[in-house]
Order: structure tokens, then sequence, then C-alpha cells
């Protein structure tokens, strides 16, 4: 299957330290790809170019053959990428179906003065984008919740509310960055089957950092480790799990030994 998103060498320097060095990665289409390294090891500076918010020190980054290195967010969402936060984002005052609305805006087509008069054109575009807001919010489980504020909602379905607004832009790739923080074992396991449904039933490509490993391991076709800004290793999620590279980087030189010992005993 054809690769839906190429990096090439890309570094990102902030002043002096070298955040992201060099890193090459691809993600086919319609796979589950987990970025996964430990805190610090700058993954949430990579998927930030990804998504526009910085711009690479150097290399390339290409979406769908279109380089969209160093693209403005906005023109990065429109080409078909969506994300969601470490840290929840939603605009706590409005209801869940506004937040669902908010994500639709680059779709629209209606402008400042077919909203004053209300055009036909606007009519007919709000009611579609209600409805497809309504699906949306079934979708990601919160069927019935619309009109509550986003911040009255209970955290896992904040987090749930922010995937249905990043879908809401009619992403062809999802980045989901921690997206099962803070959730304890049974939303976690929701959200996990959430994640795969996005996948089967709406063709998505998913790109995600997450900790929990045992969500990794479940979900990742490919998983790519980094640590100190550079890529350690990149396989399987069987293969990742037993390179000696990725648990020193988490566990420490002598814990790696030990896998080593206990590999050619």
């Amino acid at each position: 299957m054809a690769d839906i998103l190429v990096a090439r060498e890309i570094t990102k320097r902030f002043g002096g330290l070298v955040a992201v060095n060099s890193v090459d990665f691809t993600i086919a289409e319609k796979a589950i790809v987990s970025l996964i390294g430990p805190n610090g090891a700058g993954k949430t500076t990579f998927f930030n170019m990804i998504a526009g918010l910085y711009v690479p020190t150097s290399g390339a980054i290409t979406f769908l053959g279109s380089n969209i290195t160093g693209r403005k967010p906005h023109t990065i969402t429109q080409l078909g990428i969506a994300r969601t936060f470490q840290n929840i984002r939603l605009f706590g005052t409005m209801s869940a179906l506004d937040n669902v609305l908010v994500g639709m805006h680059s779709r629209l087509k209606a402008n400042a003065f077919d909203a004053v008069v209300r055009t036909p054109l606007f009519n007919r575009e709000e009611a579609q984008a209600r409805e497809k807001g309504l699906d949306l919010l079934r979708f990601v489980g919160l069927a019935g919740k619309h009109e509550e504020w986003a911040r009255n909602l209970a955290y896992g379905d904040q987090r749930r509310l922010e995937v249905a607004r990043a879908l809401a832009t009619e992403p062809r790739l999802l980045l989901l960055d921690e997206p099962t923080a803070g959730m304890n074992a049974q939303e976690t396991a929701s959200l996990t089957r959430l994640i795969g449904r996005l996948r089967a039933e709406r063709n998505l490509t998913i790109l995600l950092i997450e900790h929990d490993m045992k969500v990794v391991m479940g979900i990742s076709d490919r998983v790519t480790v980094l640590d100190y800004g550079q890529k350690i290793a990149e396989g399987t999620p069987t293969e990742v799990q037993r390179d000696p590279r990725v648990i020193e980087a988490y566990l420490g030189r002598a814990a790696a030994g030990a896998v080593e010992e206990s590999a050619t005993a």
C-alpha cells in the first residue's frame, strides 16, 4: 500500500538544543503507527512539525505527494491532516456540538455575507453541518450529550470530543497525541476500540503518541521509537519490544544487557 506521509531527514533545533535529529519516517495509507519514546524524546515536536505548528530546521515532509514542509496549520488541515492534543484543548463554555462544528469550518463554503443575510447556501450548510456533527458525536460515543458544555463532560468524554472535532475536518491522516493519558483501564480499553474503528469504518490512517505500552502493542501495525531526538528502532510491536536499544532507553543499560544475555543463553 502506498505511503500517505513521508518525512526525510527531519531536524528541529531550538537554539542549541536539537529536539529532533535527522529522522526518516513513513506511514502507509490506512496503517496505525505508534511513535514512542521516553519523556523528552522529541515525539510531540515531530507531531508539531507534521501539523504545521513548528517549521523543520531542515528536511522535508510530503503528504499525499505534496510538500507540506513549513505550511501553515490551517492549510495542512485543509489538505487532510487533523490532530488531538496531549493537553485537552476544547472550548469549555461551548456545547459539545458547537465544538465539533468549529472543526467543520475549513470545509464550509458560506462566507460572512451568507451568514448575515442567511442565504439558502448558509441555511443548507448549517443544517447539514449540524446533522453531521450529531453523527460524529454518536460515532465516538457521545450520543445525547450534544448540548452539554465541553468542560462539564467527564474526562474520558472530553477526549472523545476532541476526536470528534478532529474528524469534523474530514482528515485522511489523524494524529493522536497521548489519547489515553489520564484514563482508567476501562476508559483506555474503550478508546482503544474507537481507534480501531476509525480505521475500519472511516478508512483513516492513524499516527499516535502513546505511553501505555499495552495500547501500543495491541493496536499498532508498526512502532517507531525516538530517544534524544533520534530514531533508534522501528518495526512490528514484537520486534520493537525485544530491541535492546529500546529497553535501554526505557529501563537503562543494565536491563538491555540482561535481555541480550537471555537471548543468547
